[in-house]
């Protein structure tokens, strides 16, 4: 069984492994099954689709173009000299 698993999904050699109630399991095999994937495929799609989310929201910001302008100039401002600053 180890060995056709393997080979059914390439690359796929990590576990995670959830704990779940039996209707939340319930809710997501029937998802899965509206869109015609296994609880696994289901589950790993919509989990890498929201930590992408994440990483955006968290990586990517908008701006007027007002706000943007004054961040170029913070940008592109010298640092004041500090203290600190001129240990390093």
């Amino acid at each position: 069984m180890l060995a056709r698993s393997k080979m059914d999904n390439p690359g796929r050699n990590q576990v995670i492994n959830i704990r779940v109630q039996e209707q939340q399991r319930d809710l997501i095999d029937n998802a899965a099954s509206i869109l015609g994937k296994n609880r696994s495929d289901f589950v790993l799609e919509v989990a890498c689709r929201e930590a992408e989310k994440v990483i955006c929201d968290k990586t990517f910001f908008a701006l007027n173009e007002e706000k943007y302008q004054n961040f170029l100039a913070i940008l592109n401002s010298p640092l004041k000299r500090t203290k600190k600053f001129v240990n390093y």
